[in-house]
């Protein structure tokens, strides 16, 4: 069996974009008889930017809800608060001890992020940017996970994770991590926003799902398109309407939208009024669950608590290891 670790970011509500890309495909994964998935909420790295608590527990609560409402199965799988498993920051101070400052200083993320923020110099640069990878390490790390999902932006410290996990199972002759392994999708599914660029809550051209009826249609509407009169044929392949249907429908619906779009008589309003149509029915159950679990928080928490009480069940074991071989048990 493969023991499946991935870490869910809890930056805000998911939207359509975390859907399809992410949330929806390591569901799938999830499935397989074969595979085991641990699944985190990563708000412990999340305080690197969300300082509010209250906000971040909105967050948090929400990506809950979506992963229980598009089908998780906690009963099979993990499902946990990193924050509620305090054997990460430990560990995560024991593998800071053994990774050279002079390999971290290689991240290519922290670079990125802290010229966003406008350089190191910059007091918004915490830290915590700089000592993610070995957080990320211990989360991995400590469940003896075999396969972590990555996207290319994060292979360099899935790499960082192997190398220290090496040098410690090196440096005392023993092997107390499990080396793991990168599951790279090179298909990773990218979703266009309301205005064609990738959909993303920092572009704010996403689309939530999980809305009422009536925002979720005024975001639908506000995909950007062109001029192209009603009564013209139109080019599907260059309407974000229709990119964004097709990502949803079967075969036969694109080609029947396809077949409008080219006939003419048939106006963008028309299709993003089907594409509203197409998301509600297909959520319909999704956005219904997602609502009770929204209004019933203490079963929310009792489900992530449950899986909590798995995660530790794993983990102390895995960090007592640790300890005994460098002398902290």
């Amino acid at each position: 069996m493969a023991r499946i670790l991935t870490g869910i970011q809890s930056s805000g509500r998911p939207h359509l974009g975390n859907i399809l890309g992410a949330i929806q495909p390591g569901i799938d994964l999830s499935k397989t008889p074969e595979n085991e998935s641990f699944f985190f909420i990563a708000d412990l790295h999340s305080l690197t930017s969300i300082k509010d608590p209250k906000v971040r527990e909105e967050n948090v609560n929400a990506v809950a809800a979506a992963w229980l409402a598009l089908g998780f199965d906690t009963e099979k799988n993990t499902f946990y608060r990193q924050s509620r498993v305090a054997e990460v920051t430990e560990l995560a101070w024991y593998l800071n001890c053994f990774m050279p400052y002079s390999r971290m200083q290689l991240a290519h993320s922290f670079k990125d992020k802290s010229d966003a923020l406008g350089g190191e110099n910059d007091e918004s640069v915490n830290t915590g940017l700089f000592a993610y990878p070995m957080l990320m390490a211990a989360d991995i790390l400590l469940y003896d996970a075999n396969l972590v999902p990555v996207g290319k932006d994060q292979q360099q410290h899935l790499e960082f994770t192997r190398f220290v996990a090496k040098k410690i199972n090196h440096h005392y002759q023993e092997e107390i991590f499990v080396i793991p392994q990168a599951k790279i999708d090179q298909a990773l599914m990218t979703v266009p926003g309301t205005d064609g660029r990738k959909m993303s809550k920092s572009y704010n051209n996403y689309i939530d799902v999980f809305l009422a009826k009536k925002p979720l249609k005024k975001q639908v509407m506000s995909i950007v398109t062109d001029t192209t009169p009603l009564a013209d044929p139109k080019d599907p392949d260059t309407c974000n309407v229709f990119a964004l249907y097709s990502l949803l429908a079967d075969d036969t619906q694109i080609a029947e939208m396809r077949k409008k779009y080219q006939g003419g008589n048939y106006g963008y309003g028309h299709a993003k009024n089907e594409l509203l149509g197409l998301m509600l029915d297909k959520y319909a159950d999704a956005r219904e669950k997602f609502d009770y679990y929204m209004n019933n928080l203490p079963e929310l928490h009792k489900r992530l608590e449950e899986g909590e009480a798995k995660a530790r069940g794993i983990a102390t074991p895995v960090l007592n290891k640790v300890r005994k071989a460098m002398g902290y048990l």
